[in-house]
């Protein structure tokens, strides 16, 4: 297979990585050689002075990953429950991310589905930031702090074969700065996770 994406492609302004991340294949590689893949259909950015972004606050344990290199992981648990794969951007010390959202299943749609329960509907499987790495059997603390640019690492992210049409729209699933045009997605892509934001220009 050809090589991941490279830190370069990360170290742009956090809103265009969050654009070209669509269309992305994304790859995880389990422990017993089986590929699980999907591309990339919508995805949100968090940058410096935004109050949703977890590094508003400061530098803390949980989101130190957040301050260190471009095109690393960082995961974090959503009210305990679900986790949340984010890769992180820009340079270091700067502390902004992109969320992937969803993601349109490829390969291993039979083990997403048992990883998500036994889900019948493969449009529920991945739907959702949630969802995807329970399907895609993401943990923190597997993949906090991962390098996702290496050869051969157990997750990757694959250079879009085409460049898709992009909405962007305001956020879902906060409650501060959700006023801002940072979630993108591929329009009329059945994998997009729910809500109906308004749609802001692009």
């Amino acid at each position: 297979m050809r090589d991941p994406l490279p830190q370069s492609f990360y170290l742009k302004p956090t809103v265009e990585v969050a654009r070209n991340l669509l269309g992305a294949l994304l790859v995880r590689t389990l422990s017993g050689g089986e590929t699980l893949s999907g591309i990339i259909v919508e995805t949100e950015a968090y940058v410096t002075g935004d109050p949703a972004c977890h590094a508003y606050c400061g530098i803390t344990p949980r989101n130190a990953v957040m301050w260190g290199p471009a095109g690393h992981i960082y995961v974090y648990r959503s009210y305990g429950i679900h986790e949340m794969l984010n890769l992180v951007t820009e340079r270091e010390g700067l502390a902004e991310a992109v969320l992937i959202r969803a993601i349109e299943p490829v390969e291993g749609i039979e083990t997403m589905r048992t990883a998500r329960g036994g889900i019948k509907s493969r449009f529920e499987l991945t739907n959702g930031p949630g969802k995807l790495a329970q399907a895609l059997e993401i943990t923190r603390a597997e993949f906090n702090g991962m390098d996702i640019t290496r050869p051969n690492a157990a997750l990757a992210v694959y250079e879009r074969a085409s460049e898709p049409e992009i909405k962007a729209t305001t956020r879902i699933g906060i409650t501060k700065g959700v006023e801002l045009p940072y979630r993108f997605l591929i329009p009329k892509n059945g994998y997009v996770s729910k809500g109906r934001p308004s749609v802001a220009p692009i």
